[in-house]
């Protein structure tokens, strides 16, 4: 009751930057628990509770957008008032990963090494999977495969939100845990690379590998998961509406109108994600 209560949706959208500091401390809190707690099973644990202490803010963001279809907007001013309920969603998520990497960064390698095993071994079982880029053709092929991995996350984020409301904030919470784990991870070993520094280019050089972690990840990362955020409310205003019995009315059908144009715009932004993340990452790094 205490942390859905911090901040409701409308005061979000109107500050949205103030999530990030709201999803910051719902991982602080859920990571605690877990390891006080739920010691052997924190990996899952923490990501389950930072959903749950979500979750009514996500909901309650949802319905309101729905809420706005029943309106009767032009489409045009309706997805600009989408933009600030994904806004709200992307300031958490981003609060919850940056978390997530902080604590990474800076929690014991033993304690580290059990809150983030099944991370690890989803960001192992990835790298696994990449088995480098010769050439165009290659890189093709490898688009091809991270695309439709990404069409398969945002299925599965539509139909959790459909099914259960706002479902895909766990699917999404999970996501920011793992981004959290490669950003902690890669910053810890360049840190470690450069043990050998001292004074004030030890301190320079820790700012920069932290930059250069968060930007790594960041290029590709943002706009993927807000296709994921897109691809959400999409899901999550339909069952609403068939929740609030909307359905077969004429305002139901200005809500799949909005819901579709949602849905290709997620679609759009995924393939953006993927050209980013193939062609201009590996690029740059």
């Amino acid at each position: 009751m205490v942390l859905e209560s911090l901040v409701s949706p409308f005061k979000a959208e109107q500050k949205p930057v103030k999530l990030l500091f709201l999803g910051a401390v719902f991982c602080s809190i859920a990571i605690l628990l877990s390891l006080w707690i739920f010691k052997s099973q924190a990996s899952l644990i923490m990501v389950f509770l930072i959903s749950m202490a979500a979750l009514p803010l996500v909901f309650n963001t949802i319905k309101m957008e729905e809420e706005k279809d029943l309106e009767g907007m032009e489409e045009k001013w309706l997805l600009k008032e989408h933009v600030k309920a994904l806004k709200v969603f992307m300031y958490l998520f981003i609060g919850v990963t940056v978390a997530f990497s902080f604590w990474y960064l800076l929690l014991p390698s033993a304690t580290v090494t059990g809150l983030f095993q099944s991370q690890t071994a989803t960001i192992n079982a990835i790298n696994g999977r990449v088995t480098g880029h010769l050439g165009f053709s290659a890189n093709m092929g490898f688009f091809s495969k991270i695309f439709l991995n990404n069409v398969k996350v945002l299925i599965f984020c539509i139909l959790f939100s459909f099914v259960y409301g706002s479902g895909a904030i766990f699917i999404l919470m999970w996501n920011a845990s793992v981004i959290g784990t490669a950003i902690g991870n890669f910053m810890r070993s360049e840190i470690a690379k450069a043990v050998h520094l001292i004074g004030f280019e030890k301190v320079a050089h820790y700012f920069q590998v932290i930059s250069l972690g968060l930007l790594r990840y960041s290029i590709h990362g943002i706009p993927e998961i807000l296709a994921y955020f897109v691809g959400g409310l999409a899901g999550g205003i339909i069952g609403i509406a068939i929740i609030k019995h909307d359905f077969g009315t004429n305002k139901f059908e200005h809500i799949l109108l909005d819901s579709a144009d949602l849905l290709l715009l997620s679609l759009g932004i995924l393939f953006i994600a993927a050209i980013l993340e193939v062609f201009v990452t590996p690029a740059i790094f």
